[in-house]
């Protein structure tokens, strides 16, 4: 019988956005273990590395060349009769490094019945049938626009820039404006719905401007944003106006000149996450990543509806037809990760302040474990789960033992671990050792958290 510990090699996607060369750690985790017409060039972009099953790039065993996706439908017990059943006899999730160097697009992703709309109607822009909730962690300092502004920042900025007013319109604007007076942070139903449909009505508007007009309206916003974006700030505005938003114009019109999505960021948070950060997006939450390095883990599923900041195809009214139109601060999409108690540290992870730190959003299809091993000897033992998990190293390096198989594991290398076996990380001489492991379990310790 096979022990289920298996290396896997990965590809790795060449898109505009992502990071040049050997400063991209898509590149360079993809290299660690690379096919072999592989390596890094120089000047080309590379931004993600894919772990998993979906067939636009499946992962290999590296020994023997099968995909995953068929060996865990020739052995569902890999994944457990349960998950193999429940999802399509394939892994329910995507584990993915994105190293980005310039904007991706704005867009959200659909969820399960528009999926299905979309792929039956367009399999040529919507390649499958599956929603894509998704989940990010920062590797390195990250920014990016995600989901709508308290709906008072938004009423500031359209008060205070008047390019923005005047590709809203005048009447969406003042239709905007008198609905939410008096109610932004109510949560009595009939508000919240009145104020979401204002905001769509704003938006949509918004999405739908004049060539020319936008034209014309970037050209005011830029001289705004060069003389340090004294529209953005101001009584009563959003905390990160000002300077830092007038930069934001500058950077994102040097990477994508008069488009609408520099007025997009008007409408949506500005967020930050630190290393070791996370946050999470529902299926139809508008979001744009700008730059950094992440771990994203995600429904498995490539469906993308985009509106901005991209010369692929754009999909106006459906993503502005989709969203949900919620609105909140960044903070309320950062996640709050706890220790994972059903690992065991020994003496030498203890001493060292090692960790295991669990991402666990709310859905089924896949959690993260970040776990930091300090000190030579320091080890993690997990106890076994009712399903997969798929584990990577990003820095550091030791041993991955499951039974008696005892693997090495260093920076970049990728392992599959099958359903109900013990997974032992053990950390060697040198720097840190940081997994991530990213897993399903259906009705398990996890769930109960």
């Amino acid at each position: 019988m096979q022990i289920p510990l298996i290396r896997l090699q990965c590809g790795v996607n060449s898109y505009d956005w992502g990071k040049v060369g050997k400063d991209s750690a898509a590149a360079k985790f993809a290299a660690a273990t690379p096919s072999d017409d592989f390596s890094i060039q120089e000047e080309k972009p590379y931004a993600e590395l894919w772990m998993g099953t979906h067939p636009s790039l499946p992962s290999k065993d590296l020994e023997t060349q099968r995909t995953l996706l068929d060996m865990v439908q020739d052995n569902q017990a890999l994944l457990s009769t349960q998950i193999s059943e429940r999802f399509g006899h394939k892994l329910p999730f995507l584990f993915k490094v994105l190293s980005i160097n310039k904007a991706l697009s704005i867009q959200a992703h659909p969820n399960k019945k528009l999926a299905e709309q979309l792929h039956a109607k367009d399999p040529k822009n919507y390649p499958d049938d599956n929603h894509k909730p998704e989940m990010t962690i920062a590797v390195t300092p990250f920014d990016g626009l995600c989901g709508f502004r308290p709906l008072n920042e938004i009423a500031h900025f359209l008060d205070t820039i008047p390019s923005l007013r005047k590709l809203v319109g005048e009447e969406q604007t003042k239709n905007f404006e008198s609905t939410i007076k008096g109610q932004e942070t109510s949560e009595k139903e009939a508000d919240v719905e009145a104020n979401k449909k204002a905001l769509r009505e704003a938006f949509t508007s918004l999405m739908n401007a004049d060539k020319d007009a936008l034209a014309s309206a970037t050209y005011s916003l830029l001289e705004s944003a060069k003389s340090e974006g004294a529209q953005f700030a101001g009584e009563g505005g959003p905390s990160n106006g000002g300077k830092e938003l007038a930069d934001l114009v500058i950077r994102l019109n040097s990477q994508f000149p008069g488009d609408i999505g520099l007025f997009v960021q008007f409408f949506l948070n500005y967020v930050k996450l630190e290393v070791g950060e996370g946050m999470f997006l529902k299926a139809d939450d508008i979001h744009a990543y700008l730059s950094g390095d992440i771990i994203e883990c995600m429904a498995s599923s490539d469906n993308v509806v985009r509106a901005g900041f991209t010369p692929k195809f754009k999909d106006v009214s459906t993503l502005t037809s989709m969203l949900t139109y919620s609105y909140a601060s960044p903070t309320s999409q950062k996640m709050s990760p706890a220790d994972y108690p059903y690992v065991t540290l020994n003496a030498a992870a203890y001493s060292s302040s090692s960790a295991a730190i669990l991402y666990d959003p709310p859905i089924d299809e896949f959690s993260v474990v970040r776990t930091s091993l300090n000190k030579k000897g320091a080890k993690a033992t997990f106890e076994p789960i009712q399903g997969p998990s798929v584990l990577l190293c990003t820095s550091g390096n030791g041993w991955v033992s499951v039974g008696p198989k005892r693997e090495r594991c260093e920076t970049g290398w990728v392992y599959f671990v099958g359903a109900t076996a013990e997974l032992v990380i053990e950390a060697d001489e040198g720097e840190e050792m940081v997994t991530f492991k990213a897993f399903c379990e259906l009705q398990g310790k996890e769930s109960q958290l």
